[in-house]
């Protein structure tokens, strides 16, 4: 059985594409995780009126909106600051686009989770203009910034290139 030139075409694009194409799904996957969390907080939110699970002494699932102005700060002109916040979130997804593309070795990952969450992120101040926050963890009273799905990705991303950056100023060091 004789192969057609177009599926002889397909497998060349797919064999040399093969890295970017698992770089997209990458970034699709950790956009996707984000909104089916968000949906399904968000339809709880609808058919209850409210989100408050307990899940266990340490996680609850609590809703906020997050419209980025922490403590009422600089509520003079807010669609003006939540504009500008956005704008400046969609300058950084620019440099984190341009940094993916330069980047060759293993901070490219580092940069494709903190994209994927931030596109997330973005998504939601565009659509809903606020982020919804979910995730409440904490030990007895002591409770950590109410986060999202979004939010986890774009830490581990940063965690990742902190540690890349150490273990590669430590190289150096011995190097010299």
């Amino acid at each position: 059985m004789r192969k057609t030139p177009r599926l002889d075409k397909e497998k060349m694009f797919i064999a040399k594409h093969k890295k970017l194409l698992f770089e997209i799904a990458t970034v699709l996957l950790i956009f996707l995780a984000d909104r089916a969390s968000k949906i399904y907080i968000l339809r709880i939110a609808e058919v209850e009126s409210v989100v408050d699970i307990y899940v266990n002494p340490y996680l609850n699932f609590y809703l906020i909106w997050n419209k980025g102005i922490a403590f009422g700060l600089f509520s003079f002109n807010e669609s003006l600051i939540y504009n500008s916040v956005s704008l400046i979130i969609g300058l950084i997804i620019v440099a984190i686009l341009i940094l993916i593309i330069k980047s060759e070795d293993i901070k490219k990952y580092a940069f494709l989770l903190v994209l994927g969450g931030a596109l997330g992120n973005l998504y939601d101040r565009v659509y809903y203009s606020a982020v919804p926050d979910f995730i409440d963890f904490h030990i007895r009273e002591i409770h950590w910034f109410i986060f999202n799905v979004a939010d986890i990705f774009i830490t581990l991303g940063v965690i990742f290139l902190i540690l890349l950056e150490l273990f590669d100023k430590k190289d150096r060091n011995e190097k010299n």
